[in-house]
């Protein structure tokens, strides 16, 4: 398993906005591309000084998977038009990483 990491940017006015677009359109409109071994998407958000970081972990079965989603260069970033417009700055490049090792929390676990 890959995962792709990215991050974005944006100031706090609009961060709402950055964060309904991700949800309603772009992460809709991947899954709609049906990409073979594209196995899902977090998206995460925090406050920062100078605005509000998002962050997203995509999950892919190879980087054949990532390269079908991104293109050949599949490290550049993926951003649409319409996020563009809403973030301040973001990364260019997107970090792969191979997953060696992924555990769930058991039942008896706690926070």
């Amino acid at each position: 398993m890959i995962t792709r990491i990215w991050h974005g940017w944006t100031t706090r006015h609009n961060a709402d906005a950055y964060e309904a677009l991700l949800r309603t359109e772009i992460f809709a409109g991947i899954g709609a591309r049906a990409i073979p071994g594209y196995r899902g998407i977090d998206l995460l958000r925090r406050n920062v000084t100078d605005g509000v970081e998002f962050a997203t972990i995509m999950r892919f079965d190879s980087i054949d998977a990532v390269r079908t989603f991104a293109g050949e260069d599949y490290e550049a970033a993926v951003v649409p038009p319409a996020a563009r417009r809403l973030l301040a700055r973001f990364d260019a490049r997107s970090a792969h990483y191979d997953v060696v090792e992924s555990r769930t929390a058991t039942s008896g676990a706690t926070r």
